[in-house]
């Protein structure tokens, strides 16, 4: 097979197209993944893994591209990039307050978004539609503009008591994925949540925590030609080379017919990616 491109591996870029667009950088090629569908491709570990940060070599990424030491000091890596309400830069204990100010005190969307049924979320304003994109969401519906992280993290935390954050990844692998009325969701989950959301608005300042009452559904469409009936997944870890023809892609997960590959999870593996 010809070698398209070799070096440390990064989730793919996206384009927002019926249906999405994705791009893979490897060693400075750009390699267009939709053109491969149907061909065979195989992805090869090269045995070597390199921070995203700092760029010494380690036997293990955390928190997909960083080495044991930046896992434990970088603000990227702490416990309020997953769980946002739990910020404590106000506290004085942030990891970096430049870049807590920089990347948690700037616009965030509080969205709906369809994956695998209707769940939360939270993403910077500048991650729209990416964010949904990297979800495998084929619908998806802001719901509250809000000032900060901790801010929106406050919102999905009360609506999480009537809907569900998470993913069901398998699910929306297999594509069948049912549309949902996600206009009726935000309506229902305002009414059952009105009164915690009033407190965070509150606490807040109503101009910092704005509900969108009347926004528009995205509808994303992504380039597969054929689901898989289970989904079987290829691990780099275990086995260094994953191989098949290309069925699909969506999220950030290569659907092959030897099972699927989660793109991200191996961010700072060194790869050579090949194609008939």
């Amino acid at each position: 097979m010809p070698i398209l491109g070799q070096g440390a591996l990064s989730k793919m870029c996206t384009q927002l197209d019926t249906p999405v667009r994705y791009q893979l950088e490897l060693g400075g090629a750009i390699i267009d993944m939709n053109t491969l569908l149907e061909k065979r491709i195989k992805l090869s570990y090269l045995g070597e893994i390199n921070c995203t940060h700092c760029g010494r070599k380690t036997k293990k990424s955390f928190s997909q591209g960083f080495c044991y030491p930046c896992f434990k000091k970088l603000p990227q890596c702490d416990v309020c990039i997953m769980s946002p309400e739990k910020c404590h830069f106000a506290a004085g204990t942030c990891r970096d307050s430049g870049w807590g100010e920089q990347h948690c005190f700037v616009p965030h969307v509080v969205y709906l978004a369809n994956s695998s049924g209707a769940k939360v979320g939270i993403t910077r304003g500048t991650q729209v539609p990416t964010r949904w994109i990297d979800q495998g969401a084929i619908q998806a519906l802001p719901i509250f503009h809000v000032a900060t992280r901790r801010q929106s993290g406050l919102i999905e935390a009360a609506l999480r008591e009537h809907i569900t954050d998470r993913t069901n990844w398998r699910n929306m692998l297999k594509g069948a994925v049912e549309p949902v009325l996600l206009t009726e969701v935000r309506d229902q989950l305002f009414d059952a949540a009105s009164d915690a959301l009033q407190a965070v608005r509150s606490e807040s300042g109503e101009d910092q925590v704005q509900p969108l009452k009347d926004g528009e559904v995205l509808d994303i469409t992504y380039p597969v030609v054929q689901y898989p009936t289970k989904v079987v997944t290829h691990n780099l870890d275990k086995t260094p080379v994953a191989e098949g023809t290309l069925l699909g892609i969506k999220g950030q997960y290569l659907i092959l017919d030897t099972g699927v590959i989660n793109i991200r999870k191996f961010t700072a593996y060194h790869v050579e990616l090949s194609a008939d």
